[in-house]
């Protein structure tokens, strides 16, 4: 009998189902908490072929989230060690690890090698950054958010409105898993439904999830959930770009201190504290280009500079994922 016979019962999926997961290629950014069960769940559906991004390596404090590893996988590359679980699980797809970061120099080749995009960072940089991307190659994109005992889960660009025209402002807090905490199943459940979200894309069921957003509070067990199809994308978003990408002409600013970050993003770059850059404005002609560890910071002063600045800004993130 088939290994996805059980699957392929199913109305639809059915065979020719089963062939479009086969010859599907799928992104996947990020092998911690949420890829956990994405990637099983993928692998196990069928999914041709799996591209797996993570610069990090496994930490025995993530354990109780990220189930695909175990203590002995501490200290070595996430990536290679899920794409060891995926192959060991599934044989008959192709699994390629690659042990980088995203970044606004690689996103666009990635997202084009891709049907389907999933995040599952860990970051707001890295959020934006594919669903900028994804929107302009026209690319679906899965991306869910996980923190403390609430959790989204949504389905973006590919012909539905992006990441920013729901969330077009910078994020009220720059808390993460490692400074609010999460609980290991609320992560599981949004995960297994990224991967459900994922395979309703690439089965091309109707209603698709692309456009659709729903939102978990695992404290009281309410969900919500609504689609966004119609929302317009905002008029004047901020991108994040690679270091590579400014010149001498930018005014680049770290605003990191030095206690933060010892040495600059670039040598080039001038240390003003946020509070402050709205005094040392440049002619429009100049590009700004706002540096932090995250995005975060340089995104929040970005947007009180335009408020009295009209040229360009760009946000540089030291780590996108």
């Amino acid at each position: 009998m088939s290994r996805y016979a059980r699957q392929m019962i199913l109305p639809q999926v059915g065979t020719q189902g089963q062939v479009r997961l086969s010859r599907a290629r799928v992104l996947v950014v990020g092998c911690g908490g949420l890829a956990a069960p994405v990637l099983p769940l993928l692998a196990g559906a069928g999914v041709g072929h799996l591209l797996l991004l993570d610069a990090d390596v496994v930490a025995l404090s993530n354990l109780h989230r990220q189930t695909l590893f175990t203590e002995a996988d501490c200290d070595v590359s996430k990536a290679e060690v899920a794409a060891g679980r995926c192959r060991a699980l599934n044989s008959g797809i192709t699994v390629e690890a690659r042990k980088q970061a995203l970044t606004p120099e690689n996103v666009v080749d990635l997202v084009a090698e891709a049907d389907l995009v999933l995040d599952c960072a860990d970051s707001y940089a890295a959020s934006y950054t594919l669903s900028d991307a994804c929107l302009k190659q026209g690319k679906p994109l899965i991306s869910a958010s996980v923190l403390g005992l609430g959790a989204y889960v949504g389905g973006f660009c590919g012909g539905a409105p992006s990441l920013r025209a729901i969330f077009p402002d910078a994020p009220d807090s720059g808390a993460s898993c490692a400074t609010a905490g999460v609980l290991g199943p609320v992560v599981g459940m949004i995960g297994a439904l990224q991967a459900q979200m994922a395979l309703a894309v690439l089965l091309q069921l109707d209603p698709s999830p692309l456009g659709q957003m729903v939102q978990f509070d695992a404290q009281t067990y309410r969900s919500t959930s609504f689609r966004f199809d119609g929302t317009s994308e905002p008029e004047n978003a901020m991108r994040f770009a690679a270091t590579t990408e400014l010149t001498d002409q930018d005014m680049i600013v770290e605003l990191r201190g030095i206690d933060e970050a010892p040495v600059p993003i670039l040598a080039s770059a001038t240390r003003i504290p946020p509070e402050e850059v709205q005094n040392h404005l440049p002619k429009p002609e100049t590009r700004i280009a706002l540096c932090c560890a995250t995005g975060l910071r340089a995104w929040r002063t970005a947007e009180r500079i335009q408020q009295i600045w009209p040229g360009e800004i760009v946000l540089v993130a030291a780590s996108t994922s």
